[in-house]
């Protein structure tokens, strides 16, 4: 499948902008890891897609680094105001339904390697294993996020050609597909 067919896929299924860009032009910072570990969101240690379960933040960054394309993508949610947090989290459901349907349509396409990275945490079951003490459900499905392998969100949407903040009383959220053709 040719790059610009699956750009038009993802728009299709309701991303607000996508691109494909070189893997060499994503920037990558250490220091992600420490907002994870400052536990702002409460998933550090209870989820198997966040740190410090989803690997050591070298590994993850080299593992990204090894990939040629990186796929882009970007939802955009609209809010009643700058604190309607419902708008905030219905955003975000929305941006989950695409990354779940990305991957399942992302899974079938013949790259030589392929891994899709979301937004936050995983969001695949609504009580992660890792709180339970099981390993994961869904290994296949699982989705580990953007800032978990080191992107820096923020430079990833300027070298994409997208906006990280659209506009007033709006919230934007980011997943990618990364892939090697050969």
């Amino acid at each position: 499948m040719d790059c610009e067919t699956l750009l038009q896929q993802v728009l299709d299924l309701g991303a607000y902008r996508a691109a494909v860009i070189p893997m060499a032009d994503v920037g990558f910072d250490r220091s992600f890891r420490a907002m994870c570990e400052s536990n702002a969101c409460g998933s550090y240690d209870k989820c198997w897609m966040c740190p410090p379960s989803v690997g050591d933040i070298d590994e993850l960054i080299r593992q990204a680094q090894g990939f040629d394309h990186i796929l882009v993508y970007q939802t955009v949610g609209r809010l009643e105001d700058s604190y309607d947090f419902e708008g905030m989290m219905e955003a975000a459901r929305r941006h989950n339904l695409l990354t779940r349907e990305l991957t399942k349509r992302f899974s079938d396409l013949p790259f030589a390697g392929k891994l899709h990275l979301g937004a936050g945490g995983c969001h695949m079951c609504s009580v992660c294993a890792k709180r339970t003490g099981e390993p994961c459900r869904h290994p296949e499905l699982a989705i580990p996020s953007l800032e978990a392998y080191g992107i820096n969100v923020s430079e990833l949407a300027e070298a994409s050609g997208m906006k990280y903040i659209n506009g007033k009383d709006t919230v934007t959220y980011f997943g990618a597909l990364l892939f090697s053709e050969t």
